[in-house]
């Protein structure tokens, strides 16, 4: 007997021990091997996984590894890339080597302070540049210290609960942008708090993908619901909604005509603005097939055509156009919008994928520069059939609000990269859905009965909240949906029967000259809702309406699905971090446990990922 029970004892202590290997975590400051300095914005990460982070402005990062015997892969434009294998070590200090080709253009030795190597024109080779030289040797000097923080971010004014007698529906746009998740990430990986606007829930709750199923039919998308109780606020429930469209597989996709629209301005001189601009956009070419098309148009004080259209499977052409580029001037975004737009319907594909893909930080200060302006343009091009994506880099001038609006009004997506991993995500992970439409104008519609809801809030969309009239318009704009794309949303209910401590809408006087009534059938219903959608097929103009009933019969959360839980920490983690009203009992602990009981499959890392930021988030808050 004593044999079994050391047996079993000795079984645990082997599981503890290979648990506590699974969160080791290893620390180091990554240095430039020549001078010593420290490299910031270094790409961190697991061989063979997609487990990583970038260090700190001083060159400091912080990794959980999921094993004893990994290896790590240090990697920066301008470096050469290195391997380390990590056995016990528990601090792995890297100093890289310099590429002396790729660092034929700029070298960052640190944040606000730029090493810059001015050529004479014959080096140059055909390069485009927003300045010139004439006849000067090569030099260096150091740039003056960047400017102070000017990054820009759009107010929000947080959803509030709503009476379900008084205001029983609740109309939105689907949103498929996730640049707030990648930016907040940014922030903490720095060790910095993000600012309160720099929080867009939604979009951080669609940063990750969730395992809903695939849909059957005509219909290009699943509809998937749940509801259990809520787990910052034990007085409401938690309504979760998902959308899984059609995955299309790339050999399939109808051919794109793609028109790079990049920012040589001065402003992306940094290492993670242009120089990662040009490895993320090569990550695209390699997906590129033959029948697709690529134009290549910059600008800075003024706009060029740099490479027309040219077929996809010429790489090298469209490559070395990539490696030519080399920023410097002020930056008229207004006008490379119109050259680019115009590439674009010069070279349209019908029933193809035509697409201005913008990437900048958003500093535009020449010519048409205003944010009302620019939507004004957009809009009026959107008309065209051509869509626009826009990808946010950089730090210190970001000015996420004006990239958010020109991709809402342009039918497109905003996504924000701040590393060469991201960059992948969006560019080869995600490729199909950030590129190819399956349904667009998609709206969604809730009808809340009040026989069984007392109150109701949306949780994040802030931005793409809709009058109840829009959703039976079809001239109403909407977000559009990507090849294997998935959108999710979720509800605080307070249901009719919860005797609450709080009023969560406000007193409000009865009406004078007319009455809510609750009919019996109402109050008997099982339907806590009926939640109506509209989509258009992605060339027609006339919506189609679907139309889910969703009980009241609402499960354990223990009894939810991973997705469920795991969404609903990533919303209470925007709670924290916005500081918001609505945030009830919801802590960074509570956010870690419930998101490290729902994990899944997360082939890509993502969601250990999130933990670990949860990780860092409770340190700088204390725990609170």
């Amino acid at each position: 007997m004593k044999k079994y029970v050391y047996m079993l004892l000795f079984a645990l202590l082997m599981v503890g021990l290979r648990a506590q290997a699974q969160e080791r975590t290893i620390t180091g400051t990554v240095r430039d091997a020549q001078d010593g300095q420290p490299i910031p914005g270094v790409t961190v990460h697991v061989k063979g996984t997609r487990l990583g982070t970038t260090t700190s402005q001083h060159g400091k990062y912080s990794l959980a590894v999921p094993d004893e015997n990994v290896i790590l892969v240090f990697a920066f434009i301008g470096y050469k890339s290195q391997e380390v294998k990590v056995k016990q070590q528990q601090v792995v200090d890297v100093q890289l080597r310099q590429d002396t080709q790729a660092l034929e253009e700029v070298v960052v030795t640190g944040y606000g302070l730029q090493r810059v190597r001015i050529r004479g024109v014959s080096a140059l080779g055909g390069k485009v540049a927003g300045v010139q030289a004439q006849g000067a040797p090569s030099l260096y000097f150091d740039a003056k210290p960047t400017a102070h923080n000017t990054e820009n971010y759009a107010y929000i004014k947080e959803n509030t609960f709503q009476d379900a007698r008084k205001t029983p529906l609740s109309t939105f746009s689907i949103d498929v942008d996730n640049a707030a998740y990648s930016n907040v990430r940014r922030f903490l990986n720095n060790g910095q708090r993000p600012p309160k606007d720099a929080v867009r829930i939604e979009e951080m709750i669609n940063y990750f993908s969730y395992d809903y199923p695939q849909p059957t039919g005509e219909v290009p998308f699943s509809i998937t619901t749940e509801l259990s109780g809520c787990p910052w606020n034990k007085e409401s429930q938690l309504l979760h909604i998902g959308l899984q469209g059609r995955e299309v597989p790339t050999g399939n996709l109808p051919a794109s005509n793609l028109v790079f629209l990049i920012d040589v301005s001065g402003s992306m001189l940094s290492e993670d603005k242009l120089p990662l601009v040009k490895a993320g956009f090569k990550l695209l070419v390699d997906q590129l097939r033959a029948q697709d098309k690529v134009a290549l148009v910059v600008y800075a004080g003024s706009v060029g055509l740099v490479l027309p259209s040219t077929a996809g499977n010429q790489k090298d052409k469209i490559m070395q156009a990539i490696n030519n580029l080399e920023a410097g001037g002020s930056t008229a975004g207004g006008a490379g919008i119109k050259l680019a737009y115009q590439v674009a319907q010069d070279n349209f594909i019908e029933g193809g994928n035509n697409r201005v893909i913008l990437a900048t930080d958003g500093d535009f200060n020449v010519g048409v520069s205003s944010d009302s302006e620019l939507q004004r343009l957009i809009e009026e091009k959107r008309e065209t059939g051509v869509n626009l994506t826009v990808l946010g880099f950089g730090t210190g001038n970001l000015k996420d609000s004006r990239m958010e609006q020109l991709a809402d009004k342009g039918n497109g997506n905003y996504a924000y990269v701040d590393n060469i991993l991201e960059a992948k995500k969006v560019f080869v992970n995600e490729f199909g859905g950030t590129l190819f439409t399956i349904a667009k104008d998609v709206k969604l519609q809730l009808e809340f009965n009040p026989g069984k809801v007392k109150a109701y809030r949306l949780i994040g969309y802030e931005n793409r909240i809709l009058e109840d009239k829009d959703f039976n318009d079809d001239k109403k704009d909407a977000g559009d949906l990507g090849s294997g794309h998935t959108v999710t949303a979720l509800y605080e209910i307070i249901p009719a029967n919860e005797r609450t401590a709080k009023s969560y809408t406000g007193k409000v006087d009865d009406l004078k000259y007319q009455q809510t009534i609750i009919s019996s059938a109402a109050s008997s219903s099982d339907e806590i809702l009926t939640l109506k959608l509209r989509y258009k097929d992605p060339n027609g103009n006339k919506s189609r309406l679907l139309e889910n009933v969703v009980t009241a019969k609402a499960v354990p959360t223990d009894e939810t699905s991973d997705d469920f839980r795991f969404s609903a920490a990533v919303a209470a983690c925007g709670m924290l971090l916005r500081d918001s009203e609505h945030k009830g009992t919801a802590t960074y602990p509570t956010v870690l446990e419930l998101a490290e009981g729902a994990r899944g499959q997360d082939k890509e890392g993502y969601r250990i990922e999130f933990i670990n930021l949860v990780k860092s988030m409770n340190l700088l808050s204390d725990g609170r």
